[in-house]
């Protein structure tokens, strides 16, 4: 299986990553990590390529991407020479994903504050919250 330096178990490859048990056993029917050697008694033994993979995607999540990136990212890596322009692309899409959504986020905190504001509070026989969340354009 190795030299028995980077051999983990699943749940060693959890510890030393981070990553849920499940998220690992979910990251391998994606096809985003390899499916590792098993024992002969069918147990996984992941290496250190496992682990580094396993950071590789869980640091791709935290920066918000999404499977089918990151897949298209690891098939970029996976080829040994990497083509920084399909890189930087899907990289470059992503960031206008993310200045989407903090637009639509702004826009979510101005209509909040607006109907929030308008609201005093207390027992009344109508509440402005309410009625915004009725009608069809806060």
């Amino acid at each position: 299986m190795g030299d028995g330096k980077q051999d983990f178990s699943i749940g060693k490859l959890s510890k030393h990553t981070g990553c849920n048990v499940e998220t690992i056993r979910y990251y391998e029917k994606a096809g985003l990590l390899p499916a590792p050697p098993r024992t002969a008694g069918g147990h996984r033994i992941y290496g250190g390529d496992h682990a580094r993979r396993l950071g590789f995607i869980r640091r791709s999540r935290e920066l918000g991407f999404s499977l089918d990136e990151i897949r298209a990212l690891l098939r970029l890596a996976d080829g040994g020479e990497y083509d920084c322009g399909k890189v930087k692309e899907i990289t470059l899409h992503h960031l206008q994903g993310v200045k989407d959504k903090i637009r639509d986020l702004r826009k979510l905190q101005r209509t909040l504050t607006t109907i929030s504001n308008e609201c005093e509070g207390g027992i009344a026989p109508s509440c402005p919250i309410i009625e915004a969340l009725y009608s069809r354009h806060p």
